[in-house]
């Protein structure tokens, strides 16, 4: 059955979702999914947040007795951090051949393109609480001693409540 391990454990989605991302990814890019996830930790938290890897071109050869060729690996990246990107090519072709635990990497080529970056959630607008919302908040965690517990409360309350309609 799909989604089962043999012992009728769940299987993550993420487990999943990589089972069938990777060999397109391998097919249409010559990288895995593995590389994707971990851009973060091969370049930086700061050019991560502005790049992306693209794909990986891997040499053509002509015959199976030619001798290996290293790949370029093809970052796309938007305004400076294609200049700070430039700067250490050589430290992320190391950190990516580690990665990859061979000479993959021989080059990289740097595209300038926007790059879309997960901002998260959006905070919800919070409207202000009316008088009454207020007294019954303020009756509700009156009873609690511990003044910075109190207004902890009092603050999560009031979002709370200030997320409903009326």
């Amino acid at each position: 059955m799909a989604g089962k391990r043999p012992f009728g454990n769940p299987v993550p989605v993420s487990d999943l979702a990589t089972q069938i991302l990777d060999p397109v990814l391998r097919k249409r890019a010559g990288m895995s999914i593995g590389l994707v996830q971990s851009w973060e930790e091969i370049a930086g938290p700061r050019l991560a947040s502005r790049s992306r890897p693209e794909k990986i071109q891997w040499p053509r050869r002509m015959h199976e007795d030619d001798p290996f060729e290293p790949a370029v690996l093809v970052i796309a990246c938007e305004g400076m951090a294609a200049l700070h990107l430039q700067h250490e090519t050589g430290e992320i072709i190391n950190r990516v051949n580690a990665f990859l635990g061979f000479n993959a990497i021989g080059r990289i080529r740097i595209v300038q393109k926007p790059v879309t970056v997960d901002k998260g959630r959006l905070k919800p607008s919070i409207r202000p609480l009316t008088a009454a919302e207020k007294v019954k908040l303020s009756g509700t965690v009156g009873m609690i001693e511990d003044d910075g517990l109190r207004a902890s409360l009092e603050r999560l309350g009031a979002t709370i409540l200030g997320q409903k309609k009326i």
